[in-house]
């Protein structure tokens, strides 16, 4: 909400954090203005009063600025200390945000989104707002990509925790995040910083100008802001903590796959090997790989291999050959951001504003995935008749019962380029707006904004199919497609690849996304009457909003025809809403013994979707202050999320599961090497296999060659919208303001409590799996008729092809927990005449979090768990600790200050504790990681800013159940690093 007044102070219920170099890192803001400058003596001294001010978490302005919900306030000084180029990664350190999208998610095509996501609860359970309106939506699900917010427009970021949708409308369930733009002023600010690793790499640049200026008067007010960002990508081999991460079964030598209804002579295939002085039995169900030399090796346990073993790409891993694909990917992606925002107001008369708002983005986020491989779809086959075929395979062909079928082959394409991806977003929003005075103490706001997200997705150098097949079909290997053929027998050959080849084989993928979402709405607060207390205000909304999607596939990638991606298939939809929502407060008692302020509140909100119909949200609250120095606040809010579009109307859209390699992880529980099958339901486990299309004469000895496989999504129109209870309650403590050793002292404590039902989600892949097979129980009698078991898809070789997860309305997820915020400063003269050291601190400990997959399921207890393989909006999601807490302690005056930033998560045991009871992995010790910052001004117009964040250099840890051994969006993958910013105004 805007309203006329000078600059709000938050009361004591809203914790400022400003992990800045000027102020301290968690200042609790007093509730009287005048204890401000204290609070922040380098932010207000930068900040002249203006005529417009934004209040989170209300449609009403309490009295004395009062929030019942907890709220936490960012500040842009805050950002930038952090020393990151990007909000979420600057936001996820406080402990009531759980990492989703960010700089080491959104790989192999999937947008390389950033979302922030409050409690675990998924992004698209929270509410991303600009100045408290809502902002451009990224993708089919409604997700915000806070990429697309200019750095150099914020503020400060508020962040309320609960449900909101009374207030905000759908989507705030778990609370909501609004950043706040900068407010009018007059002159110029310019501001640049560059990051570097100590390695080198990991360089990150952002530079911005604002102008801000009067007109008319004074009665309009301008601010233009432009801004670039650029981010480097880290490949895994600049870490070699990945050199040995994501072994695959698909080699750059290629592999034989024998098929078991027509599988080679025994007897044959020990003569070819005896040629090469090989005694031990071999098991001619085994992939056969190709050396240099023409000779074949078993790719299982390695024999006869020739090649490399711990270069070149190549590891063996458990005595097996392998391709560790840790080291070929990009596990930070690059970045490039452009951005222009523009927003003017104008004094039509002195009861009527005129406003506006324009914001333009240029976003380019780039993925890489390494050397594409054999996956996915129809799968190429070679026939008999290939020129390039070594004379020891050919002879193993030609036992087979039928010697002249096409056979399977294995590989990894590293004679071509890397698989990558560029994500081009162009977003635009235009907003105007009337504001004014109706009658004393009544106002209205009425505004229109229409926003467009174009996303162009160009996938580099895929592999197509089609392509590949006829170069293998072809009787001289391709030759006369391009020059050279294709060799796909031996590392060698693979990497002999012409040029001319290299084209043929590949192409640039192109799809395109776009989004739109017109807004209009119209707001009047008034005063009613007053008890004594103050008057009781009310504040009445109408409004309309409509979201538009459409997704238009490359061909190929829509026919499944490119390699190790799956398909994706055109989508369209809209969905709109109309809504009307009323909020009041009615201030009961003041000035009185013990009860200085007694007041409750009230908000109800009836929205009427186009698909799923009305649904109603309300919540009710009430704060009560016994003295000056003690706050009591609480609330309850029932808060609704309808489906999105995509989770409506999506088609099957591929996308990855991370299943790891059995036995360590999960795997394929039809592998050989599984705990499944290797426990004491392995018969039972390997008979429902082969009931689901493994072949018996293969089960033995299955293995699935690869990590991860693929994994179906899918909408459904008959999804109920989701409903949550939330609780809140808490305390507010400032001392009395004066000196001494805690005169400037506050702490808050706020228990929160939200219960989600009917939740809208897939039933996660894994989870699929695990009930299939009864790893938890649920399947006893093993059938292949089970619910989770017909999710599951395998190819007439019995290798898992795919994992169907379609939306459905699920049982519940519950969290609750507590969030403490701590500050303390006391003055340090000794060291400068406005010097202060100060300590504060924000602490979350989590009591639990449970999920029910169906109505009526027992809960599965997700509480302190690391669930590494977890997608940005997957439920439960990457991280559950127990404990998180981020902590500051550092000395500031006027012209400098100096800080040490310490950033904590308890331990926490691996998801396999939930998933595979019985075979559990080694679990995340406790994380901590410190950083040192520091700033100096030089006169009233600069300012010299610098840091070493992760000064330790705290190395990654390992996470058992991610794919490449540990979580980049989680913890720190770039070590120490360093960071220099200046800035300026005039």
């Amino acid at each position: 909400m805007r309203l006329e007044g000078t600059r709000l102070v938050l009361s004591a219920s809203a914790l400022s954090v400003a992990v800045a170099l000027t102020t301290p890192a968690l200042a609790q803001a007093a509730p009287q203005a005048n204890a401000a400058p204290d609070t922040a003596p380098a932010a207000e001294a930068a900040q002249p009063d203006v005529k417009e001010i934004v209040v989170t978490g209300s449609l009403i302005q309490r009295p004395n600025n009062t929030a019942v919900s907890p709220i936490v306030s960012v500040s842009n000084e805050a950002i930038k200390a952090s020393g990151n180029v990007n909000l979420q990664d600057a936001l996820n350190q406080f402990p009531g945000f759980t990492p989703a999208g960010n700089s080491g998610t959104g790989g192999q095509g999937t947008g390389g989104r950033a979302s922030v996501n409050l409690h675990g609860l998924g992004p698209n359970r929270n509410l991303v707002l600009l100045d408290g309106k809502r902002l451009p939506l990224s993708d089919i699900s409604g997700t915000v990509d806070t990429n697309i917010i200019p750095e150099s427009i914020i503020g400060g970021v508020d962040v309320i925790t609960g449900g909101a949708s009374a207030v905000y409308g759908s989507d705030a369930m778990s609370g909501v995040v609004n950043f706040k733009t900068l407010r009018s002023f007059d002159g110029v600010k310019a501001d640049v910083q560059n990051s570097l690793s100590e390695k080198g790499d990991a360089y990150k640049f952002s530079g911005s100008i604002a102008f801000g200026s009067s007109f008319a008067q004074d009665r309009g007010h301008v601010i233009a802001a432009f801004s670039y960002t650029d981010q480097d990508p880290i490949n895994g081999k600049a870490r070699s903590f990945f050199s040995d991460k994501t072994p695959s079964s698909y080699i750059g030598t290629g592999t034989f796959v024998p098929n078991a209804t027509n599988a080679p002579n025994a007897a044959v295939v020990q003569s070819v090997f005896a040629g090469y002085g090989v005694t031990k039995t071999i098991n001619p169900l085994l992939n056969l790989g190709f050396n240099n030399d023409g000779s074949l090796f078993v790719q299982t346990g390695a024999v006869n291999y020739k090649g490399q073993t711990n270069s070149g790409g190549y590891a063996l891993v458990g005595g097996n050959v392998r391709m560790p694909v840790g080291q070929q990917v990009d596990f930070m992606n690059g970045l490039k951001r452009k951005t222009a925002f523009v927003k003017a107001d104008y004094d039509l008369t002195p009861n009527l504003t005129l406003y506006g708002q324009f914001l333009f983005v240029d976003l380019n986020v780039h993925t890489a995935s390494g050397n594409t491989l054999t996956q996915f779809g129809q799968l190429t086959t070679i026939p008999v008749t290939n020129p390039f075929i070594p004379q020891d395979l050919r002879t193993v062909l030609a036992s087979r019962p039928n010697p002249t079928a096409n056979f399977l082959w294995n590989g990894r394409y590293v004679g071509l380029p890397y698989k990558s991806w560029d994500e081009d977003y162009t977003v635009q929003q235009y907003m105007a707006g009337l504001k004014g005075n109706i009658a004393p103490g009544w106002t209205f706001d009425v505004y229109a904004s229409y926003d467009q997200s174009v996303h162009n997705q160009t996938m580099r150098n895929a592999v197509v199919k089609s392509r590949v097949q006829s170069l293998l079909s072809a009787a001289d290997g391709g030759n006369s497609l391009c020059q050279g053929g294709f060799n796909p027998f031996g590392d060698a050959n693979m990497r002999s690849v012409s040029a001319a080849c290299a084209a043929y084989m590949t192409k640039d993928a192109f799809s395109a996304e776009r989004l739109g979402q017109t807004q209009f709405q119209g707001q009047i607060n008034g005063k009613l009457f007053d008890l004594g207390a103050g008057p009781a205000q009310i504040a009445l909304v109408a409004g309309y909003r409509k979201n538009t999607y459409n997704y238009r596939p490359d061909s190929d990638l829509q026919a499944q025809n490119l390699e190790a991606v799956t398909a994706s298939q055109p989508a369209s939809g809209r969905i709109s809403v109309k809504e009307l929502a009323g909020q009041i407060d009615i201030p009961l008692v003041a000035d009185k013994p013990f009860i200085r302020e007694l007041g409750i509140g009230a908000a109800a909100r009836v929205s009427n979707y186009s698909v799923s119909g009305t649904v109603t949200s309300y919540e009710a609250d009430m704060r009560w202050r016994p003295t000056d120095t003690i706050m009591l606040r609480g609330g309850y809010q029932r808060a609704v999320r309808a489906p999105n579009i995509g989770e409506l109307f999506s088609p099957q859209q591929g996308t990855q599961l991370v299943i790891g390699t059995p036995p360590g992880s999960l795997g394929d529980p039809c592998d050989y090497r599984s705990t499944a099958r290797t426990g004491a339901n392995g018969a039972q486990v390997a008979a429902l296999c082969v009931a689901q299309g493994v072949p018996q004469a293969a089960i033995g000895s299955y293995s699935f060659p690869t990590t991860a496989t693929g994994q179906l999504v899918s909408g459904n129109i008959g999804l109920r919208p989701e409903h949550a209870d939330t609780f809140n309650a808490g305390m507010v403590f400032n001392a009395p303001r004066g000196g001494g050793l805690f005169g400037d002292f506050s702490f808050s404590v706020d228990y929160y409590n939200i219960s989600i039902k009917n939740v809208i989600s897939t039933v996660p892949g894994l989870t699929v799996l695990s009930k299939c097979y009864n790893l938890d129980g649920s399947n006893p009698g093993y059938a292949a008729s089970n619910p989770y078991c017909a999710l599951i898809q395998r190819d007439s070789n019995g290798q898992l092809v795919n994992v169907a997860t379609p939306y459905l309305n699920l049982g519940s997820l519950k969290t609750d927990g507590v969030e403490a915020q701590v500050n303390w400063a006391t003055p340090a003269p000794f060291l400068g005449r406005t010097g202060k050291i100060y300590a504060t601190t924000t602490v979350g400990w989590l009591h639990a979090y449970k999920v029910q997959l169906l109505p009526g399921a027992a809960e599965m207890n997700y509480t302190n768990i690391s669930n590494g393989a977890a997608n940005p909006s997957s439920v439960p999601p990457r991280a559950t600790p127990r404990w998180k807490a981020l902590t500051t302690l550092g000395y500031r005056s006027d012209n400098m200050g100096i800080g040490l930033r310490w950033r904590f998560q308890s331990a926490m045991q691996d998801v396999s504790s939930v998933l595979t009871p019985n075979n559990t992995q080694v679990g995340i010790a406790a994380y901590n990681l410190y950083d040192l910052f520091g700033n100096v001004k030089v006169g009233k117009m600069f300012e010299l800013r610098a840091g070493i964040n992760n000064l330790l250099n705290a190395k990654l840890p390992y996470v058992a159940s991610s794919q490449n051994g540990t979580d980049v969006a989680l913890y720190d993958p770039i070590g120490r690093s360093f960071y220099i910013g200046a800035r300026v105004s005039f």
